[in-house]
């Protein structure tokens, strides 16, 4: 039997933190129908008239904040992850990744593996908790573009799941590894996931809450933090719809008045880091704890190539699990 390959999936970063390459990223990532699910003569007006005049410059100078010597944070960091997964295979899958949005696209991967007709692809979307605008769009993507290129059969979906053992070994370690390095031990944690419109869980049966949910039990019970001591929360709201709650914003604003001096974010949504996790949370949320009076901010970093989550990945290749992909 062919060795399988293994393509990790990831959501996709501007290739520059310039407004053009910002604009042409957002052009791409807020035409998606799965992502804004608005009609399309509604929203496409609005999109190019508005949100592509006015954000690109702003976003492009979030992205400066934490632009590397290696480019985009998140580009750097899912390389890395594919060196450890080719380190870890020793000749017993192959790996790349591809994009949801920008490049290499999911379009241009698809069409260079369909070049081996035997190969096995076992595509895996680095997005443990399920819901449209990540897993769904992603899948949905592939399957558009593997039929195109004729290797729809050779395509194996797989998801992350949100209580995967080597996920949240992965986790505890981060969150292990920031205890130690922290001045202060945290009073709090919060645990901060990517929001969506109240609307779109709803309609998925709450399947994207319910895994948030699974992953901070998961979580909690392998670290032995206290669920007393914790709050799940959602950042990164975008629109005027009525998005999951509580955001993270506000109850990083809201717990220096609750005596909490000493907190901690952990983002298990963001397997690797990006404008999210460094500059949504480590500046922006850093700064609304402090200014609200808080005394110390801790920010764990994202399992990014632990090894724990790398054998995830690896048992993936080598023998696909069955589960349900939405």
């Amino acid at each position: 039997m062919p060795r399988s390959h293994l393509l990790l999936v990831n959501l996709g970063t501007p290739t520059a933190p310039e407004p053009e390459a910002v604009r042409a990223f957002l052009l791409e990532f807020l035409s998606d129908p799965e992502v804004v699910d608005l009609p399309a003569f509604i929203w496409r007006p609005f999109l190019k008239r508005v949100v592509l005049r006015r954000r690109p410059a702003r976003v492009a100078e979030l992205y400066r904040s934490i632009w590397t010597d290696g480019g985009s944070p998140l580009r750097v960091e899912t390389n890395r992850m594919v060196q450890g997964l080719r380190e870890l295979a020793n000749g017993r899958f192959t790996v790349s990744a591809a994009y949801r949005y920008g490049e290499p696209s999911l379009d241009s991967e698809i069409a260079r593996l369909a070049g081996d007709t035997a190969q096995p692809i076992v595509a895996v979307p680095l997005f443990p908790q399920r819901t449209g605008s990540t897993t769904g769009t992603a899948f949905a993507r592939l399957d558009e573009v593997a039929r195109r290129a004729g290797c729809a059969s050779r395509v194996k979906p797989r998801c992350i799941a949100p209580d995967d053992p080597g996920y949240i070994a992965a986790l505890a370690a981060r969150w292990q590894l920031a205890l130690a390095r922290a001045a202060v031990p945290p009073e709090h944690l919060i645990v901060s996931f990517h929001g969506i419109p109240v609307r779109y869980d709803r309609n998925e049966q709450r399947q994207y809450s319910r895994d948030c949910e699974a992953t901070t039990r998961a979580f909690l019970a392998a670290s032995g933090w206290s669920a007393a001591r914790t709050t799940l929360a959602y950042q990164s709201k975008f629109g005027f719809e009525k998005w999951l709650i509580p955001p993270t914003a506000g109850v990083l604003a809201a717990l220096p008045g609750r005596g909490v001096r000493h907190v901690a974010v952990i983002t298990p949504g963001f397997l690797t880091e990006g404008l999210e996790t460094l500059e949504e949370i480590g500046i922006q949320g850093r700064e609304t704890f402090l200014h609200a009076g808080g005394a110390s901010f801790l920010r764990v970093g994202a399992v990014e190539a632990h090894p724990a989550m790398l054998q995830s990945l690896a048992d993936m290749a080598l023998a696909p699990p069955a589960m349900t992909i939405p």
